[in-house]
C-alpha cells in the first residue's frame, strides 16, 4: 500500500531539516527560500516495538516494518495559487499526497530570515490555508459549471449528489473554511467528495518546529497555534527539528536515548510524528510471523480478513478460506505459535472478521 504524507509550509521553517532527519535522506536544507525546488521523496519505517520482540522469540531471517513515503515540497508563498513563486508547482505536488505535515515556524532565530520579516505561526498557517482553498475553490467552481445543468433538469442522480457535495463545499471554501470542515452523512455524498481530491480536505498534522529549550514543554507560539485549530480536529506536534536532526546524527541507540532525556523527552519528535501520520491516515497494522520473516503489512482500520489478505496477494482474497489470529500479546505470553495453539489461543476467523491491530495473521486460501 503506497502511501504519501506531504511536508508543507513557508520558506525556511524548517521543512527540509525535519524530512533529513525523518528519513536520512539529505535534502539541502539552506537558508534561502526555495532551496528545495523538486520535491524530495523519503520512505520512512513506522516505528512497531512489537515487531522487534516477536522476532527475539521466532528469530526470523529478516524483519520488514511498515513504511510511510514523506514527500519534502517546495516551500509556499502568499500568491500561489496565483502562481507565484514556485505555486503552481507546489499545488500540483500537494494534491498527489495522501496528508498533510503543516510545519510552522515556533521559534526565533535572528540568522534564519523568514519570508515575511517576523515570526508568527498563526499568520503563516493562515497564509497556506488561504492559498489552499482559492485553489480549491477554482476547482469547485469549475466542476459546478459542468454539473449544474445536468443535475437540475436532467434525471442523473449521481450529478445531483456531486452538485449538493460541490454546493456544500463552495459556501464553506467561501468563508474562508477548508474542505475537511464540511462532513457529509451518506455514503454516496462522501465517495462524490473523496473523488473531487481537494486539497484542503487531506488531514492534517500540525508540526510547531520549536527551538531546543522548549522541545519538550512548547511555548507560546504553540500555544497560540493550539487556539487557532482548536476547532479543526487536527493534531498538533511539538518537534524541535535542529535537535532532532543532531539525535538522527548519534550512531548508537543507547546514545540517542541519553540526548532525548536530557533534552526532556521519552520518546524522538520524528518517531511520534510518524507515528502521527500514520494514525492520520486512519492505518493500523497486521503482522505475519515466520521463520523467514517477521512483517507489519498496513491495511486500513476496519477492513475485515479478506480485504487484509488481499494487502499480501490479491489471490489470497480472491480465495480465501478463513484467518488464523493470535492476539498479539497471547503470542508474547505463550512464548510460541505452536504453544498459543495448545492454550486455544487461536482464533479460527471468517470473511466479516474486523482485523484488529497489532493481529499475528495466516491466511489459509484456495485458488
Amino acid at each position: 500500500m503506497s502511501l504519501q504524507c506531504g511536508i508543507v509550509g513557508l520558506p525556511n521553517v524548517g521543512k527540509s531539516t525535519l524530512f533529513n532527519c525523518l528519513s536520512n535522506a539529505k535534502a539541502q536544507a539552506a537558508n534561502f527560500p526555495f532551496c528545495t525546488i523538486e520535491p524530495n521523496v523519503g520512505v520512512i519505517t513506522v516505528p512497531d516495538e512489537r515487531l522487534n520482540k516477536l522476532a527475539e522469540i521466532v528469530k526470523p531471517g529478516r524483519v520488514v516494518p511498515a513504511t510511510v513515503e514523506i514527500v519534502d515540497i517546495a516551500g509556499l508563498v502568499k500568491g500561489a495559487s496565483k502562481g507565484e513563486g514556485l505555486g503552481n508547482q507546489f499545488l500540483a505536488n500537494i494534491r498527489e499526497t495522501d496528508a498533510i505535515l503543516h510545519v510552522l515556524r515556533c521559534f526565533d532565530d535572528d540568522n534564519v530570515v523568514h519570508v515575511d520579516g517576523s515570526v508568527d505561526p498563526v499568520r503563516d498557517k493562515e497564509i497556506i490555508d488561504a492559498e489552499l482553498q482559492i485553489k480549491d475553490l477554482e476547482t469547485v467552481e469549475n466542476r459546478i459549471h459542468r454539473v449544474e445543468k445536468i443535475a437540475q433538469v436532467g434525471n442523473d442522480k449521481q450529478a445531483k449528489i456531486e452538485y449538493d457535495v460541490l454546493m456544500a463545499y463552495k459556501e464553506a471554501l467561501g468563508k474562508g473554511k477548508s474542505a475537511r470542515s464540511v462532513t457529509f452523512d451518506s455514503k454516496e455524498q462522501q465517495v462524490a467528495a473523496r473523488n473531487l481530491f481537494l486539497l484542503t480536505a487531506k488531514p492534517v498534522v500540525y508540526v510547531c518546529n520549536v527551538d531546543e529549550a522548549h522541545a519538550a514543554t512548547g511555548n507560546e507560539y504553540v500555544e497560540r497555534v493550539r487556539e487557532a485549530v482548536k476547532d479543526e480536529g487536527a493534531e498538533v506536534l511539538v518537534v524541535a527539528a535542529r535537535t532532532e536532526a543532531d539525535i538522527a546524527e548519534l550512531e548508537t541507540a543507547e546514545e540517542r536515548q541519553m540526548f532525548l532525556e536530557d533534552a526532556g523527552l521519552q520518546e524522538s519528535g520524528c518517531n511520534r510524528l510518524i507515528k502521527a501520520a500514520y494514525a492520520l491516515l486512519n492505518l493500523q497494522t497486521f503482522i505475519t510471523a515466520g521463520p523467514m520473516e517477521v512483517k507489519a503489512w498496513t491495511y486500513r482500520k476496519g477492513w475485515k480478513a479478506p480485504q487484509c489478505a488481499g494487502v499480501i496477494h490479491t489471490d489470497f482474497e480472491k480465495g480465501f478460506i478463513r484467518a488464523e489470529v493470535i492476539k498479539y500479546d497471547d503470542y508474547i505470553k505463550y512464548g510460541s505459535e505452536a504453544a498459543v495453539r495448545e492454550a486455544g489461543k487461536m482464533g479460527i476467523e471468517g470473511k466479516d472478521y474486523v482485523v484488529q491491530d497489532g493481529d499475528i495473521m495466516h491466511f489459509r486460501f484456495n485458488v
